[in-house]
């Protein structure tokens, strides 16, 4: 729960709505990032690869799982809306398996689409837990940044594997 002030109103009240929106955003993105994942470890040819896009399936499967209790603990419904800038990276990441079957350059082109969706992420989970710091939300803190610290592993995974393979090889 978030902390009081003297008045007896949470601080930084106004950022509340701007708070409950990005949570619906990313709530979306993640359930869209599901499906994406799926065809970037069908698509990949490195068995490395392919592993890391099946684990980071896993753990958004707990990062839904996380906002959920973050939703619960505002007293609301676990409801996201659909995220049009991961509709995007997963667009391009589409175009990207199409554009590239069969080329070399695949891995590091899935690498790069994946990177963008990280990216995106670290953006969000970022501000999510500047705003629950300031709303004095600390238990939603603690679990947003679990999730930021996970986004931000896997995508230094993905730049070892680029590095190590997928650039390499390409």
């Amino acid at each position: 729960m978030a902390r009081k002030n003297q008045n007896g109103e949470m601080p930084n009240a106004h950022l509340h709505e701007l708070f409950l929106d990005e949570l619906k955003d990313i709530l979306g993105a993640e359930r869209q990032l599901l499906k994406g994942l799926k065809k970037m470890a069908t698509a990949a040819k490195s068995d490395t690869l392919k592993s890391a896009f099946e684990m980071h399936h896993s753990e958004t499967e707990e990062h839904i799982n996380r906002l959920a209790t973050v939703f619960e603990s505002m007293g609301m419904a676990a409801r996201g809306k659909k995220c049009k800038a991961m509709e995007g990276l997963l667009s391009e990441a589409d175009e990207i398996i199409e554009s590239f079957e069969g080329d070399p350059a695949l891995d590091a082109a899935l690498i790069a689409a994946a990177q963008k969706v990280e990216h995106y992420e670290i953006a969000s989970y970022g501000c999510l837990v500047t705003y629950a710091e300031l709303m004095g939300h600390n238990e939603a803190k603690e679990t947003l940044g679990a999730t930021l610290n996970e986004e931000k592993e896997t995508d230094m995974k993905l730049t070892e594997i680029a590095l190590t393979e997928a650039n390499v090889s390409a």
